[in-house]
Formats: C-alpha cells, structure tokens, sequence
C-alpha cells in the first residue's frame, strides 16, 4: 500500500542538497535536513558503538553453515568438503549432506577444531568509485577496503550497489539474514534520492508510478515524489533488487542519472554516519531486522 505522506516526508530538496548528509528516520522515512559539519572528508572509520552479537542462533544448525560460519569458506565449498570427508565430528568423519550439529560437537578439519565466529553486522555508507564485491580482478577499490578494520570476521556485501552509486550497504557474515533481505519474496524496502540530467516531465512521473516495462519485465515501484521545484531531484522507494533498476527506469525514459544515492535499505539510514565511514549496528537494529520478517509471516 502507498504511503499518502510519502511526498511531505522527504522535506524540501535542490541543488545544494548534496552538499549535505541528510538523516533518514527509518519509521518516519523523513529526511531531517543538513547534519553538522563533519570537517575534511576522510577514509577513517567510525568507533563501534555498542557491536551486535548473534541474535537467535538456532541450537543445532547444518554442518555446512557451521563450516562457514568458522570462517573456513562458502557453504557451496563446505559442502565439497564434507562430501571429501575432510570434516569430522565428534572424531567421526561426516559425508551426508544437511548433517546438523548439536551443541557440544566438536568439529575439525585438518585437525584443528572449528569454533564459530559470531555474527557481525557493520553498516556502511558506500563513497562512489568502490565496487560492491568482496575482491576485484582488476585490482579496483572496493567496499571490503572501507570495512577491512571493522572486525576479523569474515563479512560480505548483502546485495550490491553500482561502482556509482552511494549509500547505505549492509556487510555481515550472518547468511540466513543475508538470504532472507535479498531475496525478491520478502520485498525489503529501498529508498533511493535519484538527481536526473533534466526535469522530470509529469507524463513520465506518472509512468513511474504505475510501473515501467523493462526488458526483464515490469519495473514497479512503491512509491515515487518530486523533491525539487526544478523536477531534477526525485525520492523512490522500491523492493525490488534487479540490476541497476533504479537506473534503467529513469535511462528507459530518456534521463541520464546524474548521481542515486541509497538512504534507506530494510529501514536503516545513514544518520549520523559520513560517506565513507561505517558503525557495527546495534543489538535492537538487528532484532528488528529479524523481526521485519516475522511480522509479515505472521
């Protein structure tokens, strides 16, 4: 259901805005304006206030997860490991697949025990120029290089965001959670302030919010406002996780997207948080990360 006061909670918007580091209220979805000024713009990181430990780990959990949640590899590699009869447990070695292991196992490979790491959850408010993957080919900065202090777990992007495109991205090690807000089904809300090349001609707002037909289907969203008297800057809120969606929507119609910038994604924002700095989220940040879940199973 659309939002009737989706519009007035965005607050004026210009030109000047992106001279500022609005707050995103994600109850309110309002944007409080200008921060204060946070000097020179640096790589440095922000302190950890009050690090999330794991929430509601089940007691037994499949050995592949407990594999990757020790940090060995993927569950895709855990798997061939265990199919190699590489892990043992409790001295025994393991080859069924979806084997769960129960509090007290002891789990080893290449002799040394297993422990689990616990879950981190840090935020980051991406700078442009960094691409979201966990190491690049071309040997070009990416997100892992803003994070690399965060912890000594391993973490990974949950979804992605373009090389140019800034804003909030979620990096954990938690993969249920990563799972459940990437996948289409959960429609996990995403609010982006997009800048056009030129103003938005009201035939082609309306088209926006009744949904635009893209190659790979229809492109609908949730919600869409003008934000500038000058029909440049526009607010979207959409669930859906398709390649450069965002984009194509605005490029379908004819508009160049001059700068997209992510301010809200499952309801965190970036208050308070600096391009290019990240924070651990809090234990009640993460509670109703997983409870966003269950109210709607319910």
């Amino acid at each position: 259901m659309k939002d009737k006061n989706f519009g007035k909670k965005f607050g004026p918007k210009g030109p000047q805005r992106e001279k500022s580091s609005g707050s995103f209220d994600p109850k309110k979805k309002q944007i409080k304006g200008k921060s204060k000024p946070v000097g020179p713009r640096t790589r440095k990181v922000q302190p950890a206030p009050s690090p999330a430990e794991n929430q509601s780990e089940p007691e037994n959990i499949r050995l592949n997860r407990y594999i990757a949640n020790a940090g060995i590899c993927s569950r895709r590699d855990a798997d061939v490991l265990i199919k190699n009869g590489e892990i043992t447990v409790n001295g025994k070695a393991i080859l069924e697949m979806g084997y769960k292991v129960l509090p007290g196992d002891v789990i080893k490979y290449q002799g040394k025990v297993l422990h689990r790491e616990k879950f981190v959850y840090v935020l980051l408010n991406k700078p442009k120029d960094f691409i979201t993957t966990t190491e690049d080919e071309m040997g070009r900065k990416t997100v892992m290089d803003l994070v690399k202090k965060a912890c000594k777990e391993r973490i990974f992007p949950v979804g992605r965001l373009d090389r140019n495109t800034t804003g909030i991205l979620l990096l954990t090690n938690d993969g249920e959670l990563s799972k459940k807000l990437t996948h289409p089904s959960h429609k996990v809300p995403k609010v982006y302030e997009v800048q056009l090349d030129k103003p938005l001609e009201p035939e082609h707002f309306d088209n926006i919010k009744n949904g635009i037909e893209l190659e790979d289907g229809l492109a609908a969203v949730d919600d869409a406002v003008i934000l500038s008297p000058d029909r440049r800057y526009i607010g979207l809120e959409i669930h859906l996780g398709r390649n450069r969606i965002v984009r194509r929507i605005f490029e379908s119609l004819g508009y160049d997207v001059i700068k997209l910038d992510r301010v809200s994604f499952a309801g965190l924002n970036k208050k308070d948080l600096p391009r290019g700095n990240w924070r651990h989220l809090e234990n009640k940040e993460v509670i109703l990360l997983k409870h966003l879940f269950q109210a709607r199973k319910d």
